[in-house]
């Protein structure tokens, strides 16, 4: 009996500690195995396409030169128009849009991967072209992922809740969310990476909350997130 008391109280603890990782673009909760691809998400854009950069062409040192020669600092003006893009998504979050609309027009883009990733110098050039056409001067495409650590946490003095052979306490769920970002000028293609600080919170749960929980977290993070970014934008290259 205390050898099979064991064995569960290991196996519990395997169960109850755990990691992972999610796109925000992806970011849904599963029942069944917690985090996964769901819906119509097919996976992310690569600074490879959003940049032009030829991974199988041949690149000179003059190439190298010459781009170092011409290179200008990439800022955003109070009436900078941005076509913005959020990797893996047809639209970019709500939360983004609004952080930024507060000093710049906005427009929303499809991030969604092309089928064939073969030709990522035409792709960034045509993806300019279509901001030419929209009047966007500059162009942001942003990345996030979601990092989760789960671990069990009695609440009360004995709170265990039977499931399926298991015994499973309340949790207490650690998150943060990491954002890149890149802004493109869309007359010269010259461009700037961005990373704010990653942004951690945590909370509690229980297995009839894990859900809704998981999902408030989720949403609380990415406005925490997306703020950050737009902050860190126009701090550092706005003039």
């Amino acid at each position: 009996m205390r050898k099979d008391f064991a064995f569960l109280a290991a196996a519990a603890c395997l169960l109850l500690v755990g990691c992972t990782t999610r796109s925000i673009s992806n970011s849904g909760y599963n029942a069944g195995s917690r985090y996964g691809a769901t819906g119509d998400y097919a996976g992310e854009l690569s600074e490879f396409d959003v940049l032009g950069v030829d991974a199988a062409g041949t690149v000179t040192d003059a190439e190298i030169l010459g781009a170092l020669d011409t290179k200008t600092p990439v800022r955003l003006a109070r009436n900078s128009r941005l076509l913005l893009i959020q990797s893996g998504a047809d639209f970019p979050d709500n939360p983004m849009q609004e952080a930024l609309s507060a000093r710049y027009t906005v427009g929303p883009f499809s991030g969604r991967p092309r089928a064939s990733k073969d030709a990522s110098a035409s792709y960034s050039r045509s993806l300019r072209l279509a901001a030419a056409r929209g009047g966007y001067d500059k162009i942001l495409c942003y990345w996030g992922v979601l990092e989760s650590q789960r671990t069990g946490k009695v609440t009360k003095g004995v709170s265990w809740v039977p499931i399926v052979g298991y015994f499973v306490p309340d949790e207490t769920q650690s998150m943060r969310i990491r954002l890149k970002a890149v802004l493109i000028d869309t007359a010269t293609g010259n461009w700037v990476m961005l990373q704010p600080d990653p942004v951690t919170d945590k909370q509690i749960s229980s297995i009839v909350s894990r859900e809704s929980s998981d999902q408030g977290l989720v949403e609380k993070l990415k406005e925490q997130g997306y703020r950050s970014l737009a902050s860190l934008l126009t701090s550092g290259f706005a003039d």
